[in-house]
C-alpha cells in the first residue's frame, strides 16, 4: 500500500504511533508513555535527550545507518516528531524500562502492519469491482462510503487507525470476500451482505 497511514498502539494507557510504509515509530511517543509509567512507579524521569547524546548510543545508530540507511527521521507539523527505526526503538524501550522492551519486541513480530497495507490494497480491488457492478456510477461515492461504513461496523471499529491485528485481517477478508462475489453476483448490495457474513462466519 502506497497511501502513508500511521497506525496507533496502546501502551500504558498512551498510543505510540508507527508508519505503515517504513515501520519507524514515534520516539516521543514512546518516551511519554514510558514516563507516565516511571511517574505512576515513583521513578525519575527518563531524560530522551540524554540518551541520545550518549557515545554509546551514536556509536549503534551509525553502525545502524550503515547496513540499513536513514534509521532517524525529525519530522515537523501535526504528525511531527523524532521517529526511529523499531531495532533503535526497541534499546529506547529498555532505557526506559524492560517492560517497554517487550512490548515494542512484540511490535516486531506481530503483523498489523501487513494487514493494514494488506487491506488497504483490498480494498482498491473491491472499489474496482463494485464499481465495475454498479448500474448507476453517478451515485457510486455514496454507496462506497456506506459500504466502508458497515465494514467498519462488522469489524467493531471506531477508528481504522487503531485497529488491532485481527480486525484488519477480517477487513482484507471481507474486501476479498465482496471483490470475489461482484465475479457472480450482478447485485451489489447482495455481494456486501454476503461478503460480509462469509468472513464474518470464517
Amino acid at each position: 500500500m502506497k497511501t502513508e497511514v500511521l497506525m496507533q498502539r496502546p501502551l500504558f494507557g498512551e498510543m505510540v504511533r508507527q508508519n505503515n510504509q517504513n515501520g519507524f515509530i514515534c520516539a516521543n511517543d514512546i518516551v511519554a508513555a514510558g514516563n507516565k509509567y516511571r511517574a505512576s512507579n515513583m521513578m525519575k524521569i527518563f531524560d530522551f535527550r540524554a540518551w541520545i547524546d550518549s557515545q554509546s548510543n551514536k556509536e549503534f545508530i551509525k553502525e545502524m545507518e550503515n547496513q540499513f540507511g536513514k534509521v532517524i527521521e525529525t519530522k515537523r507539523g501535526a504528525n511531527g516528531g523524532t521517529w526511529m527505526h523499531p531495532f533503535i526503538c526497541i534499546d529506547l524501550a529498555l532505557a526506559i524500562d524492560p517492560k517497554l522492551k517487550i512490548e515494542v519486541y512484540r511490535w516486531l513480530y506481530d503483523e498489523l502492519l501487513k494487514y493494514r497495507n494488506d487491506s488497504g490494497d483490498s480494498y482498491k480491488k473491491m472499489c474496482g469491482s463494485l464499481f465495475d457492478n454498479c448500474s448507476n456510477k453517478s451515485n457510486f461515492h455514496r454507496g462506497i462510503a456506506k459500504t466502508a461504513e458497515m465494514i467498519k461496523n462488522a469489524c467493531e471499529v471506531s477508528d481504522w487507525q487503531k485497529a488491532t491485528e485481527y480486525q484488519l485481517k477480517l477487513r482484507d477478508k471481507i474486501h476479498y470476500n465482496i471483490a470475489l462475489l461482484c465475479d457472480i453476483l450482478r447485485d451489489n448490495n447482495q455481494a456486501i451482505r454476503i461478503g460480509i457474513l462469509k468472513a464474518k462466519n470464517n
